[in-house]
C-alpha cells in the first residue's frame, strides 16, 4: 500500500506540473496574438526599412543629404542635382526588378554608403543617365550590374568596391558588368576594386575616357574596350581573370603601366588582347603567368614598347598583324617566346629574348645576329589543333629546327638586345622572373649533388 500511495502522489505532482505548463504556454500565445500583426517580426524583413524616396523628394536642388546609420529601401529616382552621403553602415537595399538608384539629373553626387542590389535582372545598383555625376567610395554588392552609365559625359567614378553577391556557380552570361559605359564620353574611372563580375569595366562607343589604377579580380575580362577613341587605360592591375584587358576596335588609345598576372584558367586566357587596334601606344605593361602574354591580332600602326612579358605559355602572339613597331620589350621565361602567323612588315628592334644566343662583336649591347620567330608550330596547330599534344616533344622541336621555308618572310628582330634593360621601370619584375630560373637551376644542381652522395655512400657500404 505504501508503494501505491507513493506512486499516486508522484502522478498527482506530474499532473499538476503539466497543467501549469499548459496554462503558461496558453498565456504566452494569448500575449503574442494580442500584438498587432507583424510586430513580432519588427527586427527583420522590410518592416524596419526607412523609405529613401520621400527623403529625396523633400530635398531641394543643390542640397546635401547626410544619411544616418540604418537600412533604407529602394528603388529610388533622383531627378535633381543633390548630394547623398553616408558611411558603410548606411545600407540601401532593393530586391525589385529595377535599378536601385536611377540618376536622371546632371550634377548628382553619391558617396560613402552601401548598396545591396538583390535582383538578377538586367538592372544595376546605380544607373546614370545625367551628366557630371560623381560616384565615390561606395560599397556595392549586386546580383545584376554594379553601375550602368548611358548617354552621359564627365562621370567621375572613384574608389568604389563592386562585388558579385549572387551564386558562386553563376556563369559569366548570368552576371552583369561591374562598371558599364555606352556612348558616354570624358569619363574618369579610377581606383575601383571589382570582383567576380562578368567584365570588370566595360566601355563601348565612348571617347576620351580614362581608366586608371583599378583592380580587377575573378572576372571574364578585367577591362573590355570596344570602339573607343582617344582614351587611356593606365596603371590597372588584374589577376585570375579569363583575360586581363580585351582591347577591340580601338584607335588613338594609350595602354600603359598595367599589370595583368595569372590569366591562365581558360584555353583562351591572355594578359592583353589587341584586336582591330590601330595607331595606339601599348607600353610599359607587365603580363606575367598568363596562357598568352600579349595577343596582337588584325592590328596595325601600333607602338608596342618597353613591356615585360614574363613566364607565359606564349609570350607574344601575332596573327594577321602588320606594320606594328615592337621595340625594347623584354621576354623572359616564356615557354614559347613569340609566334607569328600571316603578320608581315612588323618592325622589331632591340627586344630582349632570354633564350636567344646572340653575338655582340662591337660590344654595343646589340647582337649582330638577328632573331627570327619560327612559325612552324603556329602553322601546324592552325591546320590541326590536335598537334598541340606534341608541343615541345623531341620530334616537334627537331622538325621546328629543320623548318626554313619562307625564312625571309619570318617576323624578325634585326637587332636583339644582349641583356635586359637595367634602366627600365619594369626591371624588378623581369629580375624576379629571371631569378626564378636561377633558383630552379640551383635546385637541380643540389638535387644532382644529393643523388650523387646517396649513390656514393651506397657504394662505400658495399
Amino acid at each position: 500500500m505504501g508503494n501505491l500511495g507513493d506512486s499516486l502522489g508522484a502522478f498527482d505532482c506530474w499532473k499538476k506540473s503539466t497543467v501549469r505548463g499548459l496554462i503558461f504556454l496558453i498565456g504566452m500565445m494569448i500575449v503574442l496574438l494580442s500584438f498587432p500583426h507583424g510586430s513580432a517580426l519588427a527586427g527583420s524583413g522590410k518592416g524596419n526599412l526607412i523609405p529613401l524616396q520621400p527623403i529625396i523628394d523633400r530635398s531641394s536642388p543643390g542640397e546635401v543629404i547626410e544619411l544616418a546609420s540604418g537600412r533604407y529601401s529602394g528603388p529610388v529616382t533622383i531627378d535633381k542635382n543633390i548630394t547623398i552621403q553616408g558611411d558603410p553602415t548606411v545600407i540601401v537595399v532593393n530586391a525589385e526588378a529595377t535599378s536601385t538608384i536611377m540618376i536622371r539629373s546632371d550634377g548628382v553626387k553619391l558617396s560613402g554608403f552601401t548598396i545591396e542590389h538583390d535582383t538578377n535582372e538586367q538592372t544595376a545598383a546605380i544607373q546614370i543617365e545625367g551628366k557630371d555625376s560623381e560616384i565615390t567610395d561606395l560599397h556595392i554588392q549586386t546580383q545584376g550590374y554594379g553601375m550602368i552609365i548611358r548617354n552621359s559625359s564627365h562621370a567621375t567614378i572613384q574608389r568604389n568596391n563592386i562585388t558579385w553577391m549572387g551564386a558562386d556557380s553563376a556563369s559569366s552570361s548570368q552576371k552583369g558588368n561591374g562598371i558599364d559605359l555606352y556612348n558616354s564620353h570624358d569619363s574618369y574611372i579610377e581606383a575601383n576594386e571589382i570582383t567576380g563580375m562578368r567584365d570588370g569595366i566595360y566601355l563601348e562607343n565612348s571617347r576620351k575616357s580614362i581608366v586608371q589604377n583599378n583592380r580587377l579580380l575573378h572576372t571574364r575580362y578585367g577591362i573590355h574596350c570596344m570602339y573607343i577613341d582617344g582614351s587611356s587605360v593606365m596603371d590597372n592591375t588584374g589577376e585570375e581573370n579569363m583575360t586581363g584587358a580585351m582591347i577591340m576596335g580601338v584607335k588613338n588609345t594609350v595602354i600603359s603601366g598595367n599589370s595583368f598576372r595569372k590569366q591562365s584558367t581558360n584555353v583562351h586566357s591572355q594578359g592583353i588582347l589587341l584586336y582591330d587596334v590601330h595607331q595606339s601606344s601599348i607600353h610599359n605593361n607587365v603580363v606575367e603567368g598568363n596562357r598568352v602574354g600579349m595577343n596582337i591580332a588584325e592590328s596595325s600602326g601600333n607602338e608596342i614598347r618597353g613591356n615585360a612579358v614574363l613566364r607565359n605559355f606564349v609570350g607574344i602572339q601575332l596573327v594577321l598583324a602588320e606594320a606594328n613597331e615592337l621595340t625594347g620589350n623584354q621576354l623572359v621565361s616564356n615557354v614559347i617566346e613569340a609566334s607569328a602567323l600571316d603578320s608581315p612588315n612588323n618592325t622589331m628592334m632591340e627586344n630582349y629574348w632570354d633564350s636567344f644566343q646572340g653575338l655582340d662583336l662591337n660590344q654595343d649591347g646589340i647582337s649582330e645576329i638577328s632573331y627570327a620567330i619560327n612559325p612552324f608550330y603556329e602553322q601546324l596547330v592552325s591546320r590541326n589543333s590536335a598537334y598541340q599534344l606534341f608541343f615541345q616533344s623531341p620530334g616537334m622541336v627537331f622538325l621546328s629546327d629543320l623548318f626554313t621555308e619562307g625564312r625571309e618572310q619570318w617576323t624578325t628582330d634585326d637587332s636583339p638586345r644582349m641583356s635586359m634593360d637595367t634602366g627600365s621601370d619594369l626591371n624588378m619584375s623581369v629580375e624576379r622572373a629571371a631569378g626564378s630560373n636561377v633558383v630552379w637551376m640551383l635546385g637541380l644542381v643540389l638535387l644532382d649533388m644529393a643523388t650523387f652522395i646517396i649513390i656514393y655512400m651506397g657504394v662505400l657500404r658495399k
